[in-house]
Parts: C-alpha cells; sequence; structure tokens
C-alpha cells in the first residue's frame, strides 16, 4: 500500500468531484479537470473527502504497479483539487543582454538571442503575462489551473535557451539556482 495513496484529499468549498466510468471529474471556481483512474484503485467520495484504495482482486502484469498506481492516481487527483480552487503559477525569467519577452492575447514572442524571434502559441487553459522593468530581467508569468500542462509549456519555453553554466544566461525559473563553472583557469603555464 502506497503511504501517499494512504492519504484522503480533502474536498474544499466550492469544489466539486465526481466519479463516472473510471473517469474522475473536478469542477471549480478556476476550471474543470479530468482525470482517467485505472480499473486496479477504486475511488470513493464521501464527507468531503476523496479516498483511493486498492482493489484486492485486480490483475496487473506486474504485482507492485497497484502500489505505483495508488499513489500517482492519488497524487494527481490533489492536483486537479488544489488547481481548480486556488491554480498554479510559474514564474521564468529571461537572463541575458538582448534577451526579450512580450505577448499578444496567448502569443508569446521570445527574443533570445537567435537570429529570428521565436513565436510561441500557448493552450486556452494558460494565462500569460510578461513583464520588462528597467534595470530587470524580462519576466514570463503562467497560470493555470492543470499542473501538468503548465510544467509542460514552461519545460517548452526553457528548452529554447536552457541557462548554461558560466554567465549563467539563459531562461531559468525565478528563485532557481544555478550551478556556476569558474572557467578556464588564468595563467596556468
Amino acid at each position: 500500500m502506497s503511504r501517499i495513496g494512504k492519504l484522503p484529499i480533502v474536498i474544499p468549498a466550492g469544489v466539486t468531484v465526481t466519479l463516472k466510468d473510471d473517469v474522475v471529474t473536478v469542477k471549480g471556481p478556476k476550471g474543470e479537470l479530468s482525470q482517467y483512474v485505472n480499473p486496479a484503485i477504486s475511488v470513493t467520495i464521501d464527507n468531503n473527502h476523496v479516498v483511493l484504495a486498492e482493489v484486492a482482486d485486480a490483475m496487473l502484469d506486474n504485482p507492485k504497479q497497484k502500489h505505483a498506481y495508488h499513489g500517482l492516481y492519488r497524487a494527481l487527483i490533489h492536483n486537479m483539487v488544489v488547481g481548480v480552487s486556488e491554480g498554479y503559477k510559474k514564474e521564468l525569467e529571461l537572463v541575458g543582454v538582448g534577451y526579450r519577452a512580450s505577448n499578444q492575447g496567448n502569443i508569446i514572442e521570445l527574443a533570445l538571442g537567435y537570429t529570428h524571434n521565436i513565436f510561441i502559441q500557448l493552450p486556452p487553459e494558460i494565462k500569460v503575462e510578461t513583464k520588462s522593468e528597467r534595470n530587470k530581467n524580462p519576466l514570463i508569468i503562467l497560470e493555470s489551473c492543470d499542473k501538468q500542462l503548465l510544467g509542460q509549456v514552461c519545460s517548452k519555453i526553457r528548452s529554447f535557451r536552457k541557462p548554461e553554466p558560466y554567465k549563467g544566461k539563459g531562461v531559468k525559473f525565478v528563485g532557481e539556482e544555478i550551478r556556476r563553472k569558474s572557467g578556464k583557469s588564468a595563467g596556468a603555464k
């Protein structure tokens, strides 16, 4: 039995959780999300709690797979409940001379030192905002109720120019520490 899977999920006020045909649907003020749950895991909803348990007679190829599913689906449903009630927010910082970001609706334009600007069409579930202040690095602020989608979009934006260890230039998360290297040792003969 999974340690994470045993924990019940508290449903906050204003959020409804429904189960139909192995699909859990969570509705809240920030949006609506759905997730398929493997039949090896049973989901029960009562008293503003969602409880997941392993089905004893479920046949899987790997017996340890049931334990993994137990923790996985509990974490996914918990992320959905938090997402539709509070939402998720990620901030990306562009470090480098001439690096810029701007947006028009859900289209981001990035200038990352290449010969051309990069345009990214974001999914409609994600709200984007860009900030450019004098003497500060440009910021991209992304908000969504879907944690997985938000992480994938941040990863895609970051993949265009990952932070490099010598000068620290690139696209990084706000607060992220980049391991720096010293470069060539001067005066070595």
